[in-house]
Parts: structure tokens; C-alpha cells; sequence
């Protein structure tokens, strides 16, 4: 995964007033913490933000204050209405650190003859990933299966380097057998001889 560069500058206001100013200067607030260090508070540029968080699991390499600091997303918060991005926290990590991250899980194949269901259970897996090396995804094949098939976690294989870090047993996708329609006159007719 590459690294993605954002310069950040160091808050000295804090509050919802200083928070609002922030963001219409097109700032974002947000906190770095990790590794027993005290949390440094800053704003990064909001547009660059919003692109870096498009990739799951970015890694950014912070500049603040001239020091370099390596970082993941942790919690973004955004605003219900515009979805703008309104406060994020970072976690430091260091180069071959391992790290516990969500990976989205990905269906390819096509399932048995009979117009079954997949269902997601978990649309996401909990791995433990070298922080340079997280994945973006897992994808599982679910060609052929039938009606009250499942996968379970650990039964998907993860790339290189990454572990499972959640329940092993948890299912993760389910086939569900579909539910026949009654044909609308049919349905009528019914609802006539009830009448």
C-alpha cells in the first residue's frame, strides 16, 4: 500500500468555535495519539483528506512541526447531512509494527443453480497486518455453493503477512435459499375468497 504525504500544522484552539473555523478555511481537525506519547492536536488540508480516505486503511505520512510521523485513521466522524469530513483520530504506528484493522471481504464466483441469496453477514474481517502492508481487501470465492452454505473466518485464506485477529469461527457469508413470490393473480384470487 503506499504511503500517502499530508503537512499538518499543530491546534492551539480547541472547541467547537475554533473547530467550525477550521473547517471553513477547509481545514479538518483531528488528533494524532499511539505509543504512549501525548496526543498532538492538528488540522490537515481537507480536500487532500477526503481523497487519502477514499483507500481503506491509508497509511500517512504526517509532516508536523518538521518531525515525520506514520499514521492510520482510527475514527473519522463525518457530518450526517453533507458527509463532509469533520474530525478524525490517527493512530502512530512505526514500520513493522503489526496493527489490528477491518479489511472489507469481497464475494467472486457464482453461486449453485436456484436463484439463492448471498448474504454478508460480516462485510468486514478483523487481521492483524504489518502497518506497511495491510491489506485493502480479502476475496473469497463462493462458486457453486448452495442453500445453508456458509464461510466461516477461517475458512478465508489471508494474503501474506496478515492473520486473523477476530473469531475464527464467526461467519462471515451465508447462502440463503430464495423465497418463492406467489404469482399476482393467484395472490388476487386469494384475497377475493377470503372476502
Amino acid at each position: 500500500m503506499a504511503e500517502i504525504k499530508l503537512a499538518a500544522q499543530v491546534r492551539t484552539e480547541f472547541g467547537k468555535g475554533a473547530a467550525r473555523r477550521a473547517r471553513r478555511a477547509h481545514q479538518v481537525p483531528a488528533v494524532v495519539y499511539g505509543h504512549g506519547a501525548e496526543p498532538v492536536h492538528i488540522t490537515l488540508p481537507g480536500h487532500e483528506l477526503l481523497l487519502a480516505l477514499r483507500t481503506a486503511n491509508v497509511l500517512i505520512g504526517l509532516e508536523i512541526d518538521g518531525k515525520d510521523a506514520l499514521v492510520i485513521p482510527k475514527a473519522v466522524q463525518r457530518n450526517p447531512l453533507k458527509g463532509d469530513i469533520e474530525h478524525v483520530d490517527l493512530l502512530t504506528v512505526k514500520r513493522g509494527e503489526k496493527v489490528n484493522v477491518e479489511v472489507a471481504v469481497h464475494a467472486e464466483g457464482d453461486l449453485a443453480p436456484g436463484g439463492n441469496l448471498l448474504e454478508y453477514v460480516q462485510a468486514t474481517l478483523l487481521v492483524e497486518a504489518e502497518a506497511t502492508h495491510i491489506p485493502e481487501s480479502v476475496t473469497v470465492s463462493v462458486q457453486g455453493l448452495d442453500a445453508g452454505a456458509s464461510v466461516l473466518a477461517k475458512d478465508i485464506t489471508l494474503p501474506k503477512g496478515s492473520v486473523l485477529a477476530g473469531d475464527e469461527d464467526a461467519i462471515v457469508l451465508q447462502v440463503v435459499a430464495a423465497q418463492a413470490e406467489e404469482p399476482a393473480a393467484e395472490a388476487a384470487e386469494e384475497a377475493g375468497e377470503e372476502a
